[in-house]
Order: structure tokens, then C-alpha cells, then sequence
């Protein structure tokens, strides 16, 4: 039957093998982490209470191997605490490395997405200067077909009031003996006729189909 000592010193043994693995899986965790901070920071938390578990299991282990009543027995298990420090500052050393790998792939990280965050702005900012100055150029071609149409109302008001002038004349031509031959003969005042586009249509239309909007990203 195993002494208790001995019990005690293997279940020391097994318990600095297993925080040791954990301690290195989690070290490979933070060297492939890529963000963000705070992943990182909770894989370090973890790792510090690993490595805390592991110190307390050598310091037990430490203890025993000064507790032995045989000289050769305590230099050997002396000689795997030290084997057991020298790994923990190992596992510590790769721990630091893996640290400052991990934290500069979340600068380079953070930096290409303020990049790409800046691209957005000025593409906005252009998308928004290109919509400006199409909303001044239909503003202004608007009001100029306000100008247009006002003149095209003003002239077709004179020609009304020409063609007011002129019905005495017409109704004492229409008259006389030669009235329906002549009056026939006489074409209408050509104002403006449905089958041909007004001066105002042609603009607008001229207008709009040259208008390209920028498209909104």
C-alpha cells in the first residue's frame, strides 16, 4: 500500500500536467486571436489563473520533496520542481510573445477598418456634393422654364389682343360678295398646334434626359 506521501505527491505530478496543457492551450488561443480587445483579455484572465493553479501544485510539490526521509528520493523529486519551474517560465515567456503577436494583428485590424471607414466618408461626402450640384442645375433650369414659359404667355397675350384689334376688319370682309371664297383662303393665326411640341416641352424634356443622378452607396 502507497504511503500517503506518495499519494500525494502524484496527484501533485498529474495536476501540474494538466494546468501545464491548459496553460499552452490557451496561449495558442491568444496567438490565433484576432480581436477584439476584450477576447483578449478574457483569454488572459484565464491564463493567469491557470499559471496560479500550476504555482500552487510546484509549491506543493516543492514541499513534499523536503518532507522526504530519503536523501535520493527528496533530490529527485527536487529535480522535477525545478524541471516544472523552468517550464512555467517557458509557458510564461510564450504567453508575452503571444500577447504582442495578438495585439498587433487587432492594431493592423483596427487600423485597415478605419481606413476603410474613411473611404465610406469621402465616397458619401462626394455622393452627397454630386447630388448638391445636380439639385442647383435642375433649380436653375427650372427657373428657366418659369422665365420661358412667362414669355411664351406674355406673346400669346399680344397675339390675342391683336387678333382682338383685327375682328372688325375680318367681320366687314366677311361682308362683302367675295367673303366665303376669301374667308376660306385665309389660314388661321398659328399660335400653336397640338401635333407640334411647345418651345417649353422641348427644353424640359432636353433637360431631364441629359440629367444623370449619382447613384447613393
Amino acid at each position: 500500500m502507497a504511503a500517503p506521501q506518495d499519494v500525494h505527491v502524484r496527484i501533485c505530478n498529474q495536476e501540474i500536467v494538466k494546468f501545464d496543457l491548459e496553460v499552452k492551450a490557451l496561449i495558442q488561443d491568444i496567438r490565433d486571436c484576432s480581436g477584439p480587445l476584450s477576447a483578449l483579455t478574457e483569454l488572459n484572465t484565464k491564463v493567469k489563473e491557470k499559471f496560479q493553479q500550476l504555482r500552487h501544485r510546484i509549491q506543493e510539490l516543492e514541499q513534499s520533496a523536503k518532507e522526504q526521509d530519503k536523501e535520493s528520493e527528496k533530490q529527485v523529486l527536487l529535480q522535477e520542481v525545478e524541471n516544472h519551474k523552468k517550464q512555467m517560465l517557458s509557458n510564461q515567456t510564450s504567453w508575452r510573445k503571444a500577447n504582442l503577436t495578438c495585439k498587433i494583428a487587432i492594431d493592423n485590424l483596427e487600423k485597415a477598418q478605419l481606413l476603410q471607414g474613411g473611404d465610406l466618408l469621402r465616397q458619401r461626402k462626394t455622393t452627397k456634393e454630386s447630388l448638391a450640384q445636380t439639385s442647383s442645375a435642375i433649380t436653375e433650369s427650372l427657373m428657366g422654364i418659369s422665365r420661358m414659359m412667362s414669355q411664351q404667355v406674355q406673346q400669346s397675350e399680344e397675339a390675342m389682343q391683336t387678333l382682338g384689334k383685327a375682328r372688325p376688319g375680318v367681320r366687314s370682309f366677311s361682308q362683302s360678295p367675295c367673303s366665303d371664297t376669301c374667308h376660306q383662303a385665309l389660314p388661321p393665326l398659328p399660335l400653336s398646334t397640338p401635333s407640334s411640341p411647345s418651345l417649353l416641352t422641348c427644353v424640359a424634356s432636353h433637360f431631364f434626359d441629359s440629367v444623370v443622378l449619382p447613384r447613393v452607396g
